[in-house]
């Protein structure tokens, strides 16, 4: 018997008390904590704790931001004001996000396709580029940043698989929740009670308008 875990919560399944091999589930099976699907699921191993080497400093490259990419994160710094209840602070960045959101240009292939595929290249390559340069220069913040970024998105791309399988169908009578402090989505008729990755209440939760 094995153990899966969730890699976007944490939860475990636990094939012996479940008393149903992970494999044998149905493909329409959900994490009972975040709803994400059995692609997000990874075997759990038992392994001796080995002492990692320190992480090679990052050497990509490094370029200006585009115009969306500053709305995205003048958007987060305002999240991030408000929860240290700096709203002054927190009305500048929105204005900025804003700024930047009507300068950014169309996008030339919006898909879900598309947007699938940045999604992964983002957990494959992005990531662990980010958390490698983080560790080596013993940034915790950004440490942490990582963490929970990859979380939310890694049910993206739960989300976006289920989409291109179910089309329209997977978002019929239900309603789609964005956390508003980390971003996590939840596809459900009620928000979670608590954030399955930053824990806030269910009232941080935002109902995406269109979501039925």
């Amino acid at each position: 018997m094995s153990k899966w875990v969730c890699g976007v919560c944490g939860y475990i399944y636990d094939e012996e008390k479940e008393g149903t091999p992970f494999r044998e589930l149905p493909e329409t099976w959900v994490c009972p904590l975040c709803r994400a699907g059995k692609r997000a699921f990874s075997q759990k191993t038992e392994e001796p704790a080995k002492a990692s080497a320190p992480a090679a400093p990052y050497r990509g490259q490094t370029r200006g931001l585009a115009a969306g990419e500053l709305a995205a994160v003048c958007s987060n710094l305002a999240r991030g004001c408000e929860k240290q209840y700096q709203d002054r602070e927190a009305a500048l960045f929105r204005q900025l996000a804003d700024y930047f959101t009507a300068a950014a240009p169309a996008v030339p292939d919006g898909s879900v396709d598309k947007l699938a595929e940045i999604v992964r290249k983002d957990l494959e390559a992005g990531y662990p580029a980010l958390s490698a340069a983080a560790a080596a220069e013993r940034d915790r913040g950004t440490q942490r940043i990582c963490v929970w970024g990859e979380k939310v998105t890694r049910m993206q791309e739960a989300l976006l698989s289920r989409y291109q399988e179910e089309g329209e169908a997977f978002l019929r009578d239900t309603q789609v929740w964005v956390c508003s402090v980390c971003g996590f989505l939840y596809v459900g008729d009620e928000a979670p009670e608590l954030c399955p990755v930053c824990k806030v209440p269910a009232w941080k939760f935002d109902k995406v308008e269109g979501g039925r």
